[in-house]
């Protein structure tokens, strides 16, 4: 993914108004991350936990996706494990949440959404290249490291040509 600027992640938004944008907080890392290792750029926002934020270099030019998270109380089974629809790392309990994007225009306004389980802290890219570890262990696989790679950019980008075709 190339090196984007605030306000060409400000403008990719498809799904979220104009207004929104303006107001979303960007995490304090963001100047610092390894752009070679990123395949897409989320996060939560610092100052509405309740709100995240997906952004794919789609080729032409960055596709932003605004996220919620569910609001109220959650309670996490410790034994329960859950997967990351993205990069399919095994994480404990709260590891993984459902993010839920709402559908680009008439329909997303309506509330219709499409939902994803995501690693917690959008981190994906730095599991797949062993750079950070779930407290879990891992089930065993046959590919290799740049095989997992490509196979998390086709989840991403999957899920990101899908929700352009909802119909905005």
């Amino acid at each position: 993914m190339r090196e984007l600027s605030h306000e060409e992640i400000r403008s990719s938004f498809v799904n979220c108004p104009k207004g929104e944008t303006k107001r979303l907080s960007f995490p304090a890392t963001l100047p610092v991350l390894d752009w070679e290792d990123t395949d897409f750029l989320g996060w939560t926002d610092p100052k509405a936990p309740g709100r995240a934020y997906l952004v794919v270099d789609s080729g032409e030019k960055p596709l932003g996706i605004a996220l919620r998270l569910p609001t109220g109380s959650r309670r996490t089974n410790f034994f329960k494990s859950m997967t990351c629809s993205f990069c399919l790392t095994v994480h404990p309990a709260g590891g993984v949440r459902l993010f839920s994007a709402p559908k680009p225009g008439k329909a997303g306004r309506q509330g219709d959404t499409v939902g994803l389980y995501m690693c917690a802290d959008l981190a994906c890219p730095l599991y797949v290249r062993g750079k950070r570890e779930s407290a879990l262990i891992q089930p065993a696989e046959s590919i290799t490291r740049e095989e997992r790679i490509q196979r998390l950019r086709l989840n991403v980008d999957r899920f990101a040509s899908s929700f352009l075709t909802l119909g905005g």
